[in-house]
Order: C-alpha cells, then structure tokens, then sequence
C-alpha cells in the first residue's frame, strides 16, 4: 500500500464488508484504522479481496 488508490481501494472494500463503518488508511505507515462494530474477519477478508496482505497488531 504505497499511494493514494490503494488508501481509496481498501478503505472502499473495508467499507463495503462493515457498512456504516469508519476506515482510515495511512500509506506511509501502511495501516489502517477501523471504527465500527464487525468481525475482524470480515475487514481481513476485505482487505485480503482488495489484494492486499493483512494483519492485526500484536
């Protein structure tokens, strides 16, 4: 995740797998903050779709 589409790409999966929820994308840092309620799961299988590698931190 290094620029602005892939920030848009996965915020629009992460979206779309949590609606209503909020998520923030930071290329530099290649993170994203998720507010919201829903599975964890579900935001690694959006992500994982987009074609992305996630991961949670320890």
């Amino acid at each position: 995740m290094t620029c602005g589409h892939c920030a848009r790409t996965i915020e629009t999966a992460v979206r779309a797998a949590l609606p209503g929820a909020e998520a923030t994308v930071d290329p530099a840092a290649k993170t994203v903050t998720v507010r919201g309620t829903g599975d964890v799961a579900a935001i690694h299988k959006a992500v994982a779709a987009a074609g992305y590698t996630p991961s949670t931190p320890a």
